[in-house]
């Protein structure tokens, strides 16, 4: 089987979608398939360009042997007509970009954003190929839930290309049980749908000895350490693990730390400011194998969303790392994702947007360490039977067949 990837957004760029398609890529060759990929100069979650592709209009390269083109988009972040130019800059120049591969089997299209579905039905059909139209956060749902759009006329054009989109793809893949069911619930038929969840690298995330070197370069040494690493973003609430981290000020050795970049990064550190949080510390965003290092030394892992009703079928990735890498998982949100959690008994779960239950919840594994040892060793049992990424493809390949 052959596919193109169309993505607006792909490695090196550092988030849930791009380390799920390069994690999809590789097992998709370690079974045998071919995969090449179409996607953006590099922006996200800045909204720049980075500095190595700046000033280019085309990039061909290769990652781990699969090809990657790359095309010019009109870089930005946040929400506004900023924003809805960077996703229709790029749905009209990744045309450019694709006439550049081999013809596919498979045009696998990712979403959001639902603009790429339009040049990907164009090539399926000059190509005469199939299209798998893969939803990782539902469109235009999220959206309006959240007040990214309240346009109403927009919002009814977006629904309209969601359905147009179901139509023309052979297969509609969904990354959670909760998509799945909300696509079904639009009115496409179960048996047009597969399911394609997240998965993490147990290799890279495990149990490993606490890198001392690196806790003593950050001050971290000796410290028990509740890491956040993703996206700092609207949708996650973090506010929420501030209010927490204020709320555990008088554990003196306890810091809370979060790892990444995102829109609500210079909001967060002005509010840890205004708290006098100097349990708090924000770094940059790192490459996976960093991430994994901290996790070494970190007393556990740390991930909320917001009060939505439409994250009830989220189940954010983040957690994944936190369970591989043999430490609980302090998560606070509803549905999906917590079920997950505690299905596994891999970590302890409070109410979202719930800073007194998170902080209960911290307590908890301070006061009773065997608890939190128990709760790790769980999570890495889950991780390893559960979310290896070429299991996790070779069922979806074997789904595609069916």
């Amino acid at each position: 089987m052959r596919l193109v990837i169309l993505t607006q957004y792909y490695f090196p760029e550092i988030g849930a979608p791009q380390v799920r398609l390069k994690e999809m890529v590789r097992a998709l060759h370690h079974l045998g398939h071919e995969a090449e990929i179409v996607t953006a100069l590099p922006n996200y979650p800045s909204g720049r360009i980075f500095p190595k592709y700046r000033g280019k209009l085309y990039v061909r390269e290769s990652i781990e042997g699969a090809p990657v083109h790359r095309i010019w988009l009109y870089a930005a972040t946040g929400a506004g007509i900023k924003r809805l130019l960077n996703y229709f800059s790029f749905a009209f120049t990744s045309l450019i970009a694709l006439w550049r591969v081999r013809r596919p089997d498979i045009v696998f299209v990712e979403s959001p954003p639902l603009f790429l579905a339009i040049p990907a039905v164009f090539m399926k059909w000059l190509w005469r190929a199939k299209m798998i139209f893969n939803v990782s956060d539902l469109w235009p749902d999220s959206v309006r839930e959240m007040g990214i759009i309240q346009d109403k006329r927009l919002l009814r054009l977006a629904e309209k290309l969601e359905k147009w989109s179901y139509h023309h793809a052979f297969k509609v893949s969904a990354v959670t049980e909760g998509i799945r069911r909300g696509i079904i619930a639009k009115g496409i038929a179960a048996g047009k749908l597969v399911f394609l969840p997240n998965g993490v690298d147990t290799g890279l995330f495990r149990p490993n000895q606490p890198d001392r070197d690196l806790a003593r370069s950050l001050g971290l040494d000796g410290k028990k350490i509740i890491l956040y690493a993703g996206l700092l973003g609207y949708a996650q609430g973090l506010e929420t693990i501030l209010e927490t981290a204020k709320l555990l000020h008088d554990q003196k050795d306890l810091v809370f730390v979060f790892l990444g970049d995102g829109p609500e990064k210079p909001r967060l550190q002005d509010l840890a400011k205004k708290y006098l949080l100097d349990n708090v510390l924000f770094f940059e965003a790192a490459p996976l194998p960093y991430v994994a290092r901290l996790y070494s030394f970190a007393f556990a892992g740390i991930a909320v969303l917001r009060n939505l009703p439409l994250f009830n079928g989220a189940r954010p990735s983040k957690v994944f790392p936190i369970m591989a890498s043999g430490i609980p998982v302090v998560y606070g949100g509803a549905g999906e994702g917590a079920q997950l959690i505690e299905n596994a008994r891999a970590g302890l779960v409070a109410p979202p947007e719930n800073p007194e239950a998170l902080a209960q919840a911290i307590r908890q594994l301070l006061h009773d360490p065997k608890l939190a040892q128990e709760l790790g060793k769980n999570g890495r049992k889950f991780a390893e039977e559960n979310l290896n990424w070429v299991s996790l493809v070779k069922n979806w390949t074997d789904q595609l067949r069916q």
